[in-house]
């Protein structure tokens, strides 16, 4: 079967010059997430991906201490951001995109499938008609193939599910930013029990991913530090997984990694920012509205998780 969109970014990835796109990773030791700001050095014109608002529970105060070395390395750059990109609605994070988008400007994009994400936890919050399912609180929904510039520097948007239903990762010149799709060679894949992951369908965007050209850059969302391994990093390429990704490198069938994934995932533990994170990124960052007192509330269902 034909999958143009893939054989688009394939086409994309071998005209661009190695290294054209230059790449800043900020590194959240709280949440272990990564942040990039990716800019064309030619036009100086960039994206923010995967930003962070720091969130404390205990207090349920937010802060802008992350968020805010974004925007002062944009300065110090001189970079003007046009895309504030979003790969999925994180389950382990709240996005400072609206607070960055307010200093920055930029649109906020995020995949098409967002739709059924705000659908599904739309009911488990039990939101009224007043929250938008449509994906309106975003600038911009991509589907897969779509196409877009950063600077002058192509990019291409594939849609990458299993982790959530509504992932994707950017293709932008020849580096990839695939969220929570794959993580670094030696911790493996991401898990596939939130509502409306699927394994089987993991394995298949792993794969999908994996066959772009040997020498593509790729980004992780996340990393962790597994037995051996004293620092954090977040690049490798293509070529590292296909070899040694130990969940899904060559040879590893689909069968064989949905019985791990399955297996694995019934092991772990809910994420311990879940159900504020996915309150607030399934509204595109924007904290719930105020009620009549002025104070806004994230709900904590019970016995549901």
């Amino acid at each position: 079967m034909s999958d143009k969109a893939l054989e688009h970014a394939i086409r994309q990835v071998e005209s661009t010059p190695a290294g054209l796109l230059r790449v800043k990773g900020f590194f959240d030791p709280d949440t272990f997430t990564v942040s990039y700001v990716v800019h064309d050095p030619g036009s100086m014109r960039g994206a923010l991906i995967d930003s962070v608002l720091d969130f404390d529970p205990p207090s349920g105060r937010t802060r802008h201490a992350s968020a805010q070395k974004l925007i002062d390395y944009v300065h110090e750059q001189g970079i003007t951001i046009d895309w504030l990109l979003e790969t999925h609605a994180h389950a382990d994070h709240l996005s400072a995109a609206p607070w960055l988008q307010e200093r920055l400007g930029g649109q906020l994009a995020i995949g098409e499938r967002i739709t059924t994400v705000q659908e599904t936890f739309g009911k488990l919050f039990n939101e009224g008609t007043e929250f938008q399912r449509d994906g309106s609180d975003f600038d911009r929904l991509f589907a897969d193939g779509d196409t877009f510039k950063v600077g002058d520097i192509p990019a291409t948007v594939l849609h990458v599910p299993g982790h959530t239903p509504a992932c994707v990762a950017y293709v932008i010149g020849e580096a990839v930013f695939l969220g929570d799709t794959m993580f670094m060679p030696d911790y493996g894949s991401a898990r596939a029990d939130f509502p409306g992951g699927d394994a089987r369908q993991l394995y298949r965007s792993m794969r999908r991913l994996l066959a772009l050209p040997p020498a593509t850059r790729l980004f992780m969302c996340h990393d962790y530090l597994p037995a051996g391994r004293t620092e954090y990093v977040w690049e490798t390429t293509v070529e590292a997984q296909r070899k040694g990704n130990i969940h899904a490198h060559d040879g590893i069938t689909e069968e064989e990694f949905v019985k791990m994934r399955t297996e694995r995932d019934a092991t772990l533990a809910v994420p311990r920012l879940i159900l504020p994170s996915i309150q607030v990124n399934m509204r595109a960052g924007h904290l719930p509205p105020a009620e009549s007192n002025g104070m806004s509330y994230l709900k904590l269902p019970l016995n549901v998780l």
